[in-house]
């Protein structure tokens, strides 16, 4: 635990609040959550799907809660854009391509009927020529859990601070080749895909049923699955498909397989790779984190040299040390993780950047925690050319750092949160052992 940061990045922090650009409303909101999470809005949910996992995950449901936004007003406007979208695919037959809007719903995807393992929010629409037909189309823009946001805030502005070229990817000039290791309901990798126009997003999900849950109830398009083989699954789209996702789900590949077992045999050089990976028990697979495991030998051997980042969510322990009694409510967010969570970042940064930074052309590399807002989880960051020297072992300027890419990533990426809310709330920086 570092000491409590000077006032050169509080400084830098109120002069951006002050200067925020007008954000568009948030329909992921943690206000929001109130819609689907507690035990008196379980009268209001139902059952949409339910299924018995072979890997691990128990019983597998996914609940329907009503959503209040979009406002009703708005619905024209998307009914619009969605038969533009279709007079583009199927010219000629713009009669054809009229839809109607049923409304919106919270997805939750659930492992034992008790964990909450994803949240999403679908459109229903149908179209007017067939009325009994009923899309789905999960909302790209919509991150409904914290964690997922301080995964894309940090992340984003992590890999800007290694001297990565964010902004051309965003724009679709370069390749940004991401990993997202385990899918739940798929939020997090559509919405990388649809903010990063140059984004090639690979996804691994190694429950069938949660891939088939994700596609049947929450709206995640099916284009993306891939075969043992490597080939897409579907041949090529359906028209309604290519109206939801045309230029989205090309970028996207969901792939059925082991995460160690893709790792090994895959010979993509990664720029990002996003862990979120629990089992029906709540637990992060020893293998994923264990420093002599293939797993983790192999994912440093498959990422970037020069800015690859690896960002992982993690969910505090129960084996949390004692906190100092005089600290305050603020300071408290900033203490060290239980000893269970400290072994895995460890892990990560000995693997990713210790062992990395002994080739002398290597640059520095930095691994960092972040505490998460609302929930018990911490976000772990470890990148490769944060910087150079001994400087980036301080907290200050590390947070400065950050802070500075935070407002472009902001921008460029269009978000509809706050990077800064995140990345103030560094705890840790993990220092060479």
């Amino acid at each position: 635990m570092l000491p409590r940061a000077g006032l050169s990045w509080r400084r830098h922090a109120r002069r951006l609040c002050t200067a925020v650009r007008p954000r568009i409303e948030d329909e992921g909101d943690w206000f929001y959550s109130s819609e689907w999470w507690g035990s008196d809005f379980e009268s209001h949910s139902r059952a949409v799907l339910r299924s018995t996992s072979e890997k691990g995950n128990g019983v597998v449901s996914v609940f329907a809660y009503p959503s209040s936004r979009p406002n009703e007003v708005y619905w024209p406007e998307t009914e619009k854009w969605l038969q533009q979208r279709y007079a583009e695919i199927k010219p000629g037959y713009e009669q054809n391509g009229h839809f109607r809007i049923l409304g919106y719903q919270w997805r939750v995807l659930r492992f034992n009927d008790n964990t909450r393992q994803s949240t999403v929010k679908i459109m229903a629409a149908y179209r007017e020529a067939e009325p009994h037909s009923l899309y789905f189309m999960q909302q790209a823009h919509c991150l409904a859990v914290p964690y997922l946001k301080s995964m894309v805030a940090v992340g984003m502005s992590a890999i800007s601070s290694c001297h990565y070229e964010l902004t051309a990817a965003i724009h679709g000039k370069k390749r940004m080749h991401i990993l997202c290791i385990g899918h739940g309901g798929g939020s997090l990798p559509l919405f990388l895909a649809s903010k990063i126009q140059g984004a090639v997003v690979h996804i691994v999900e190694i429950d069938p049923i949660v891939i088939s849950a994700s596609i049947q109830a929450m709206g995640f398009p099916a284009f993306s699955v891939m075969t043992q083989s490597g080939k897409r699954a579907l041949s090529k789209p359906d028209t309604i498909n290519e109206v939801l996702w045309k230029g989205i789900h090309e970028r996207l590949c969901l792939y059925d397989a082991d995460a160690e077992k893709f790792i090994l045999e895959n010979n993509t050089l990664y720029d990002m790779v996003f862990i979120d990976a629990y089992d029906g028990d709540d637990i992060f697979p020893h293998k994923l984190w264990d420093p002599d495991s293939p797993f983790l030998k192999s994912l440093s051997d498959h990422l970037h040299p020069d800015h690859g980042t690896v960002v992982v969510n993690l969910h505090s322990d129960s084996d949390i040390l004692n906190p100092m009694e005089s600290a305050s409510g603020f300071y408290q967010h900033l203490l060290p993780m239980g000893k269970y969570v400290s072994r895995v970042c460890r892990a990560y940064k000995d693997v990713l950047v210790n062992e990395h930074t002994n080739d002398a052309r290597a640059g520095f590399g930095l691994g960092f925690t972040v505490s998460v807002p609302w929930v018990c989880n911490s976000t772990l960051v470890v990148c490769r050319g944060f910087g150079s020297g001994g400087a980036f072992d301080n907290r200050d300027i590390v947070l400065n750092t950050l802070i500075s890419k935070s407002t472009q990533v902001e921008h460029v990426m269009n978000l509809p949160f706050s990077c800064l809310q995140y990345i103030k709330r560094a705890a840790n920086l993990l220092h060479n052992s």
